[in-house]
């Protein structure tokens, strides 16, 4: 862990700096007002019980689905809308992501997180005008993007006058429809000095697999979140849904609801002995 490392403030939750890990999950895009609130109620009480901090996600319009027939979500009107009950209701932090310039202030009035999506990472006025507006920034790594490239990205962050920025790792593209997670990558951004998100559920999607349609391979996530918390990761990412074979998008990389459990409890034991010794070296 580098002592320089800033701990970002997320409402009230403080990410990375050797803290224990924050879990950031819930459905990949909001299908409707009352799945989003059923993920955030199951969540929040997981949460809560086992004493992990916890922020709420969810896309209010997934604008890079594979297919023109794709379901994006219920727009930014009634998704921000609800995102907000969330927020209010449940007494967690939201995060989201943005995907066009007109959006970005009032996206930015009710998230705490605002993501820049992995494909739009490289585009510098969205990058600045986001970095402009959002309480914390949230830069997903471009699959195309070696782990030190991030750097450019942070600067550009840094340049708007935003210090609060998290790095997300979702693995790298590796040949046709796959993806492939170096673990060396979150030792690498760390050295940035800013807290460091590993994505164990979009890791393991198969971009464009299933034809119109991401694949993905959901067993796999649960190795890929072990082995980032072993390594020493801020905060894990990850997409949750109560039926993932029914989800409306992600649903092949998507972890169960009523299979967290068992996972964050194994993820809490490995993060506190990893943070002890840390801490001791």
């Amino acid at each position: 862990m580098s002592a320089a490392m800033r701990k970002v403030n997320v409402g009230g939750i403080k990410i990375g700096g050797g803290e224990p890990f924050v879990l950031i999950a819930g459905p990949c895009v909001i299908e409707s007002e009352r799945l989003a609130r059923k993920v955030a109620a199951g969540l929040k009480a997981l949460t809560a019980e086992l004493g992990i901090p916890f922020i709420f996600k969810s896309s209010y319009d997934k604008a890079n689905r594979t297919s023109v027939r794709s379901f994006r979500g219920p727009g930014i009107e009634k998704g921000l809308k609800i995102l907000k009950a969330i927020r209010e209701d449940f007494g967690v932090p939201v995060l989201s992501d943005v995907h066009r310039f007109e959006e970005i202030g009032r996206a930015s009035e009710v998230l705490d997180v605002a993501q820049i999506p992995a494909f739009l990472c490289r585009q510098t006025d969205f990058v600045l005008e986001l970095a402009r507006h959002a309480k914390v920034v949230n830069i997903k790594k471009g699959q195309f993007l070696a782990p030190w490239d991030v750097e450019n990205v942070v600067q550009k962050v840094l340049s708007a006058g935003n210090r609060n920025i998290l790095i997300t790792e979702r693995g790298a593209s590796f040949g046709y429809n796959n993806l492939v997670s170096d673990m060396r990558s979150i030792p690498i951004l760390r050295q940035m000095g800013y807290p460091v998100v590993f994505d164990a559920t979009h890791s393991v999607q198969l971009p464009g697999g299933a034809g119109e349609a991401s694949g993905g391979e959901r067993a796999m996530a649960v190795y890929l979140a072990r082995a980032a918390a072993a390594v020493g990761v801020d905060a894990l990412f990850m997409e949750v849904h109560p039926d993932p074979d029914r989800a409306r998008c992600d649903g092949p990389n998507s972890m169960a609801l009523d299979s967290m459990r068992e996972l964050l409890v194994t993820l809490k034991g490995i993060d506190g002995l990893v943070k002890k010794t840390m801490k001791k070296g």
